[in-house]
């Protein structure tokens, strides 16, 4: 699968994959768009909803809302954590089925959540220059 990320004004990048969808990257606080950081933190959000959803949601109803926040030293490009909470409610579970759903959901993540597991991992980022396609 091929993903671009496309210049289209200063500061302005549109991401694309091959099928058609497309997000607004900018720097921190530009208007309508996600920096890359925030993106990271919405794919570690996204891919650990989307693997805990059957899960939390046929014990909970279709209600599912997962919020991300990150750790970052003051002055420090990069993140120390990133948290995700689900915010669903657990009040019709017992004590005992809420740490079964827990359990269950944090085995999910740490064998099935690609980016999660990436990250965890430290894999190493390359760049490299190529005469644009034509």
């Amino acid at each position: 699968m091929t993903l671009e990320v496309r210049r289209e004004g200063e500061h302005e990048f549109t991401g694309r994959n091959e099928r058609g969808a497309t997000v607004r990257l900018g720097r921190k606080g530009a208007p309508e768009a996600f920096s890359p950081v925030e993106l990271l933190q919405i794919a570690v959000a996204g891919c650990a909803a989307v693997t805990a959803e059957e899960l939390i949601t046929r014990r909970t109803g279709p209600e599912l809302r997962a919020t991300v926040a990150a750790d970052r030293h003051e002055g420090a490009a990069e993140r120390d954590a990133v948290h995700v909470r689900f915010d669903v409610d657990l009040s019709e579970l017992g004590a005992d089925e809420r740490a079964t759903l827990v359990a269950a959901v944090n085995r999910a993540i740490e064998r099935l959540c690609t980016v999660s597991r990436t990250l965890e991992k430290g894999v190493p980022v390359t760049e490299d220059f190529a005469p644009p396609p034509r």
